[in-house]
């Protein structure tokens, strides 16, 4: 069995066995991919999913699956696993009490959009519980098992909250999970990655929809003329309503800033529209804006340096560099 060890900042040998195994509830697209991931690369995982026909999918693809939450804590409890929530973030209050019961000694982590809100149903219904929040910036617009993809986080982004009293063997546990799927780690403080997701991830959404319903509302031939900035501008207007609204809501204090300076940007554009016939001042700023994440985009990951994980100030050191666009990679 496996037992929490010494802290390091170094990466443990590239032996699954010394890895905890992953218990994944959810089996949609991002859990999914995960328990797809981590078991093809050797390492114990397992899952969970209320839907009978996700669980024969994939059990049908050679993965270890169950619709019984009960007995899959039980197996989290017995093999000390790490249980990662892979569900709609409206749906784990009704998982937290069960993990508090039956796995009580499990290091808890998740993949869910927004770390606050997330954060605050733990700390509620399983107090007590170690929990290490990460969201890894990876997805398709679709869904599902049928839509789950073991290369999904490769090369992706993945923040793992990162605060002044987290365990630095409990960060480690799941930066490592992180890694081992593919991706980089990015520190960060829940509030803040829940302000940069509000701009970068669910206002997009917002917009997206925006763009679609004024597209759509216009005529059948708008739709047939639409071509590649209809399309790429509107890809996550196609995710599942019920997802993207529990995303959405979710972050509702932080989408609501990012809301209103687009609201406030969009009728300053409309202004200068009708009084000067021009649209500068916001393709200037759009444009700039996207010229320097493609700098960032492009440019090979910068590693943090100079951190050892558990040494004094190590966690604020880490969000420092995070903002400096600097990731973890072990």
């Amino acid at each position: 069995m496996w037992e929490r060890g010494v802290v390091t900042s170094a990466a443990d040998p590239e032996d699954p066995s010394r890895h905890p195994p992953v218990c994944v509830l959810g089996l949609g697209l991002i859990g999914g991919s995960l328990l797809r991931a981590l078991r093809d690369a050797g390492r114990g995982a397992f899952g969970y999913n209320r839907s009978g026909e996700s669980v024969d999918a994939a059990v049908a693809a050679g993965y270890r699956a169950s619709t019984d939450l009960g007995a899959t804590l039980d197996d989290a409890a017995t093999g000390g696993a790490v249980i990662v929530l892979a569900t709609p973030v409206t749906t784990i209050d009704e998982l937290l009490p069960a993990i508090a019961q039956r796995a009580p000694g499990c290091l808890l982590t998740d993949v869910i959009s927004v770390k606050r809100a997330v954060a605050e149903s733990v700390s509620r219904l399983a107090p007590g519980i170690r929990y290490v929040g990460g969201h890894p910036m990876a997805g398709t617009s679709r869904s599902g098992w049928a839509a789950t993809d073991p290369e999904l986080f490769r090369g992706a982004m993945w923040m793992v909250t990162t605060e002044d009293h987290t365990d630095a063997d409990d960060w480690l546990t799941i930066a490592r999970i992180a890694r081992q799927a593919g991706s980089y780690v990015v520190a960060a403080a829940p509030d803040a990655h829940d302000r940069a997701v509000a701009a970068i991830s669910h206002l997009p959404h917002l917009t997206a929809a925006a763009t679609a319903a004024v597209g759509g509302g216009e005529s059948d031939l708008a739709l047939r003329l639409a071509a590649g900035s209809f399309r790429d501008g509107t890809r996550v207007a196609g995710s599942a309503p019920a997802l993207q609204r529990a995303m959405l809501e979710a972050n509702g204090i932080a989408l609501l800033n990012v809301l209103s300076e687009t609201i406030d940007r969009l009728v300053a554009a409309r202004d200068e529209l009708r009084d000067n016939g021009s649209v500068e001042g916001l393709v200037h700023d759009g444009h700039h804006a996207r010229l320097a994440y493609e700098a960032i985009a492009s440019a090979p990951p910068v590693p943090v340096t100079g951190v050892e994980i558990g040494a004094p100030g190590w966690a604020e050191e880490l969000r420092r560099q995070a903002h400096q666009a600097r990731v973890w990679m072990g």
